[in-house]
């Protein structure tokens, strides 16, 4: 079963990188172009953090940059968790989360966005007004995959 969601998580998150580079033009991947150097799309992943590595920020960061894009993350949720199971999570208070998704707006637009578990429903509301401002500006691509514990 851990194989199987894992091979659906990189097939969703292939969709929304393979949405982006086809957006994208192809002179602008991180290649150099008449001498200049074109930075990777950005893509954020809005979810929580998983211990043991094989879910959450870390697989997403690992899928995003397999796909030759630049991973930024903002974090819902922290796991105390291995591959048996979850043992804790911790949820950081709204107001955090909202400083995460502002640093990285102000220095880092996102051509795609992936958000995951959000937990509580202050960090929805969050997540939810924020997409609401990205919209007015740069609208990225956005992918919900929420999960459950």
């Amino acid at each position: 079963m851990r194989i199987v969601m894992h091979r659906f998580f990189l097939t969703v998150v292939s969709v929304v990188i393979v949405c982006v580079m086809s957006s994208t033009p192809s002179s602008s991947l991180a290649a150099p172009t008449q001498g200049r150097f074109q930075a990777p799309p950005i893509v954020y992943t809005i979810a929580g953090s998983d211990s043991g590595g094989g879910a959450g920020i870390q697989a997403d960061l690992h899928a995003i940059h397999s796909m030759e894009c630049h991973g930024c993350s903002a974090i819902t949720c922290l796991t105390a968790q291995n591959s048996c199971g979850v043992s804790a999570v911790h949820f950081p208070p709204a107001d955090f989360l909202q400083s995460q998704l502002d640093a990285l707006a102000t220095d880092l637009p996102p051509r795609a966005i992936k958000i995951g578990m959000l937990g509580t429903t202050e960090l929805a509301i969050t997540v939810g007004s924020f997409l609401k401002e990205m919209a007015k500006a740069s609208k990225p691509y956005v992918v919900l995959d929420p999960v459950m514990i």
